[in-house]
């Protein structure tokens, strides 16, 4: 009588296989798609100490003491320099998406604003400005804001409707 030697894998062992890469799976999913959210948040974070550095950047060297308005008016550089105030991703549209995020900006036009060194018109510059950014993945409930007072604040709702251009927001937290 001869004995033969399986080669290979039985049934069970692909099955045994199988069920620990579920399990294994089904623990580091929802772990990686906290650390997204954390990744878009902390780039949300990010872009508005972005803005509040632009717009700083703009009020004292272009602005004569006023915001800029817009996005797209930080994306524009002043005459006979090669950098704008913002990188060219963000100053591309009046609101941009990025990091799964919505970013906007809106300054209350002030008539007594003077002409921008980098061809924005006289009455355009604002006083003030709030910067918002608001999550795009619903199962994100973490919302930003800023405003000229460069402090950033976080809530579970939206703060860019609610926050004034130098007030807090009537709710949320500022972040440290």
């Amino acid at each position: 009588m001869r004995l033969q030697k399986a080669h290979g894998f039985a049934l069970i062992d692909m099955i045994f296989v199988c069920g620990i890469i579920g399990i294994i799976s089904s623990i580091a999913v929802p772990r990686m798609l906290l650390m997204r959210q954390t990744a878009s948040s902390a780039a949300a974070i990010g872009t508005l100490r972005t803005i509040n550095s632009g717009e700083l950047s703009f009020a004292v060297t272009c602005g004569s003491g006023f915001y800029a308005p817009s996005l797209p008016a930080l994306g524009t550089a002043p005459a006979g320099a090669l950098d704008a105030f913002v990188p060219p991703d963000l100053g591309s549209g009046v609101s941009v998406t990025k990091s799964s995020y919505l970013i906007q900006l809106s300054v209350q036009p002030y008539a007594g604003a003077p002409a921008s060194c980098n061809g924005l018109a006289a009455g355009s510059g604002g006083r003030g400005y709030v910067a918002g950014a608001d999550p795009l993945d619903p199962t994100n409930a973490r919302f930003f804001a800023t405003n000229a007072n460069s402090t950033i604040w976080e809530d579970t709702t939206t703060l860019y409707a609610t926050i004034g251009e130098y007030a807090d927001p009537p709710s949320g937290h500022p972040l440290r």
